[in-house]
């Protein structure tokens, strides 16, 4: 069986839960599946460098909307004050109004709650190592010497049993595209109890754009009795 399907989207249900929660009526499954998308790229805009790790958001009954953001800068997101939160909120508000004005909504109204989380400093997330990486390269550092201090520091987790990075792209500058990949530990990516944490990120370099995915094996995950 090919490996082409990501290890995430592959165990959702099964030891991974969905990162959107709620539950639409049919004919209005486009309309809220396009606000997540707009809500997402925002916040992807807004807070690039706040080390975003996960983004997920809820909706209730009278579609207020709950967003809750993991972040590895959570005082970037904040700002003095709670000002950066309240910018956040007033835009994606904005943008949502917008939104619904296209529609042909009248008078739209937003109800928007933001909650920010930190990353530990024990937790290891993919997302935030594939963008640490990106950082790295964008600053013109070895990619080789990057992606080794990457699994060696990540290595040192007792949490980590197996750990794989992959770029492709014009590394180093050469005139070629090429990828190459590293990896420690196990990675038994066919096996559904297996907790795999997947990310990938893209390095915006002078000579081109270099993409990052990084596989984390965290052990397998069994239900409590």
């Amino acid at each position: 069986m090919g490996q082409k399907i990501r290890p995430d989207s592959y165990r959702l249900g099964i030891i991974r839960d969905w990162r959107s929660r709620w539950f639409p009526k049919k004919e209005n499954y486009r309309d809220q599946l396009e606000e997540d998308v707009l809500v997402r790229r925002l916040i992807n805009e807004k807070l690039n460098q706040a080390g975003l790790v996960d983004i997920q958001i809820e909706r209730n009954a009278n579609s207020a909307y709950a967003i809750f953001i993991k972040a590895a800068r959570p005082g970037l997101i904040i700002g003095r004050g709670g000002k950066g939160i309240e910018e956040l909120s007033k835009t994606i508000e904005s943008a949502l109004k917008k939104l619904f004005r296209q529609r042909g909504v009248e008078n739209p109204s937003v109800s928007l709650r933001l909650n920010i989380e930190e990353l530990k400093r024990s937790e290891v997330a993919a997302q935030y190592l594939a963008q640490s990486i990106a950082w790295d390269l964008e600053r013109r550092l070895p990619f080789r010497r990057v992606v080794k201090k990457t699994i060696e520091n990540a290595s040192q987790n007792k949490e980590v049993q197996g750990i794989k990075v992959k770029l492709s792209g014009r590394l180093g500058g050469s005139e070629i595209a090429r990828r190459e990949w590293l990896f420690k530990g196990r990675m038994p990516l066919q096996t559904l109890r297996a907790n795999i944490d997947y990310a990938q990120s893209t390095a915006f370099c002078s000579y081109g754009a270099v993409g990052v995915k990084v596989w984390i094996y965290k052990g397998d995950v069994f239900k409590k009795k």
